[in-house]
């Protein structure tokens, strides 16, 4: 049996008995990090931050002048990470799930803001939003933290976007290093408690949840909102976010291989999480903050509006029970008026404007909502475990 981090002993024992094997695996891989980056962030852990972004960056955007000077770690994890596609990945299978994606995508970045992600922050990966600050923080960080992974699932749906020159390809491999460095600066801070939490930024959880948060999970919400998805589509989505996991560092073990898997680790994953705590109550209830700013909104009442708004969808989404755990405002507990009432909205607007207006105004949302600096993507990484005491990245 697996040493099993404090926090999660009451959920380990009431998992296994629903599924030995699933909870046993998921224990184990909450006290691993990414086995083959991990060394290599802390080998080059010395170096000047400028240094440190520049070499990263050299390797992501096949820059060889630049890489050549990088220190040797560095250089064989990219010739690696350049030359090995798994045998199980086919992208011409991806294609009907980036196009569920783009006819959907105005769901699908409700029901991953409201919905999924707010699931996912209820299990111990709150606890490093927290420490750092990342999202709960003062200043936009919860709103950036949104951008960036409304960016992020924009481009790994992107055509050719998770092959080796596509920006999919880019941004996971870049949030690969994110992990590493934010990994490293925690567990060497004193503020995270090992023997309780286990690994900060564990494969567990992001090959047991984050994975599924992404795909599998965030299709069910938009299809309960209203979004039409195949089967078909459902198993591409499952290719698309197996090989980003993989990209990711998320190791075979826990990378699963279809949907029903994904959902029995991501439900027995859940089970041997503690209940959601403070920080998971403040990271969760920080989305709804950042939705207003997201929508451009400044008067009062207006932002008052749309959060009450997001909170009700968000309830009728992720259920009574968690809701009530995040402190919900007390708002209509009723999942099918609620979804009904976001339905026959969304075909009301579609009558009135058009089919082919609502996807023109879709795509500049999507492209406003993923839009996190004007400079682009930025390879600079933090240097402090604090967001508010670390440089921009």
């Amino acid at each position: 049996m697996p040493d099993c981090p404090s926090a999660y002993t009451e959920g380990f024992a009431k998992a296994r008995l629903h599924d030995e094997e699933t909870a046993v695996n998921y224990i184990r891989h909450t006290v691993l990090g990414d086995a083959e980056l991990d060394p290599v962030m802390q080998e080059m852990h010395g170096l000047p931050p400028e240094d440190l972004h520049r070499f990263v960056k050299a390797g992501i955007e096949q820059e060889p002048d630049v890489l050549r000077t990088a220190p040797r770690v560095l250089r064989d994890f990219f010739d690696k990470a350049d030359s090995t596609v798994p045998p199980w990945v086919d992208f011409e299978s991806f294609k009907p799930g980036m196009r569920a994606f783009y006819a959907n995508m105005s769901d699908m970045l409700i029901a991953y803001a409201v919905g999924s992600a707010v699931e996912g922050f209820s299990t111990l990966v709150s606890k490093s939003f927290s420490i750092t600050g990342r999202v709960t923080g003062l200043g936009p960080g919860a709103e950036r933290r949104l951008r960036q992974n409304n960016r992020h699932m924009v481009e790994v749906y992107f055509p050719d976007g998770l092959k080796r020159d596509g920006a999919g390809w880019k941004v996971s491999t870049r949030i690969r290093f994110i992990h590493a460095r934010v990994r490293k600066l925690l567990a060497d801070s004193g503020l995270w408690d090992v023997d309780a939490w286990g690994m900060p930024l564990s494969t567990a959880h992001l090959g047991g949840i984050a994975l599924y948060t992404f795909s599998i999970r965030q299709f069910e919400h938009a299809i309960a909102m209203g979004a039409t998805v195949s089967q078909e589509q459902k198993d591409s989505i499952v290719r698309i976010w197996r090989y980003a996991g993989y990209l990711l560092g998320v190791p075979e073990a826990i990378l699963f291989t279809n949907e029903a898997q994904a959902r029995k680790t991501y439900e027995i994953g859940h089970m041997c999480e503690p209940p959601p705590d403070d920080d998971a109550i403040g990271v969760a209830n920080a989305v709804f903050k950042a939705i207003p700013a997201m929508a451009g909104l400044t008067e009062e009442a207006e932002i008052r509006s749309l959060q009450m708004y997001a909170y009700r969808l968000s309830r009728a989404l992720i259920g009574n029970e968690l809701a009530d755990r995040y402190n919900y405002p007390k708002t209509l507990r009723s999942r099918t008026l609620v979804l009904l009432y976001y339905r026959l909205r969304n075909r009301l607007i579609r009558l009135v404007k058009g089919r082919r207006i609502m996807r023109q105004e879709a795509f500049g949302q999507i492209f406003e909502s993923a839009q996190y600096d004007k400079g682009g993507i930025s390879y600079s990484m933090p240097d402090h475990v604090r967001a508010s005491q670390s440089s921009q990245w």
